[in-house]
């Protein structure tokens, strides 16, 4: 083989090699878009759990619970991943408006309709007889209508952050961080995700249905939160791309056996925490905000020393 022949193969592996890195970031996305197609066919399953068996209410709801659970899980395993596919696209410079469009697409697949798909039937489905017969056809409705502008706040986010280039937050933080203008749809259909996992998939039935309100009130909250201009933490500060130390994987791997170990309790309180993060923020940037106002208004009582009586 001569230097030219070497030359050229040496150019066909290198682009086999580039082309290979261009599927990678999407090989991330089309996860992301399995388990959201897993969330949504566990959610329906559990429905038909309910309608084509004749069995006890304990037995139903037993087999509900499993696949809703499941639903749940996959909407969690989804989010790293989702983390993941524009991070490993930036470190090997294959970024593209494919890849782009693709991971929205899957983000609206996997965090819009899958979460609110698995809200509504775990929250609002399963609701017992027992109550009263309209307020229960009442409150069907208005999980149905609130679980809708879920979606609806998911899609918006995922339109607003493709057209937003330099968005900035209307309370914002510290200017060496970058920061979320809005709660990502990923971190909102994981508090959703987390609150069913938190209660194993049980659906809301007879002895706890009064945590249907808060859970509506919880949906519509993080609608909500996900089309506001509020500030939250993006955690884009993180960089894979640098050496760490054994140290550092040491601690990570305590943190994944913590999280794997207890899983309800830790990714439960942790959503919780980034929720209220993002509204504590806002609250203390109002404060802030008024409490300078006030200063600024108030007048500036300065008071001239009385002079001293040496008589």
């Amino acid at each position: 083989m001569n230097g030219r022949d070497h030359a050229l193969a040496k150019a066909n592996a290198k682009a086999r090699l580039r082309r290979g890195m261009f599927l990678l970031p999407s090989l991330f996305t089309v996860v992301n878009i399995a388990a959201g197609f897993f969330s949504i066919t566990e959610t329906i399953t559990a429905i038909t759990a309910d309608v084509q068996t004749h069995l006890d209410w304990a037995a139903i709801g037993g087999d509900a619970q499993t696949h809703l659970n499941w639903a749940a899980i996959a909407i969690i395993f989804a989010i790293p991943f989702d983390a993941l596919d524009g991070r490993i696209a930036r470190m090997t410079n294959t970024t593209s408006e494919f890849g782009k469009e693709l991971d929205s697409l899957a983000d609206a697949i996997t965090f819009g309709v899958a979460p609110s798909l698995l809200a509504l039937i775990w929250g609002f489905h399963f609701l017992p007889d027992t109550i009263n017969p309209q307020f229960r056809l009442h409150l069907q409705q208005a999980g149905a209508f609130i679980c809708f502008l879920f979606l609806i706040g998911g899609v918006s986010r995922l339109a607003r952050f493709n057209i937003s280039h330099d968005a900035q937050p209307r309370n914002p933080g510290r200017p060496d961080r970058k920061y979320f203008v809005g709660m990502p749809i990923p971190a909102a259909a994981g508090i959703l995700a987390s609150t069913v996992h938190f209660f194993y998939g049980i659906p809301i039935s007879d002895w706890w249905r009064w945590i249907a309100i808060p859970w509506l009130i919880l949906v519509g909250l993080c609608g909500f939160l996900m089309v506001s201009t509020w500030r939250f933490w993006s955690g884009k500060e993180l960089s894979f791309s640098r050496r760490h130390s054994f140290r550092t994987l040491f601690f990570i791997s305590i943190a994944l056996f913590i999280i794997i170990r207890f899983s309800q309790a830790v990714l439960f309180l942790w959503a919780l925490v980034y929720m209220f993060s993002g509204i504590w923020a806002r609250a203390a940037y109002s404060w802030s905000r008024r409490r300078r106002w006030r200063l600024k208004r108030a007048p500036a009582a300065v008071s001239e020393p009385e002079p001293l009586d040496h008589s």
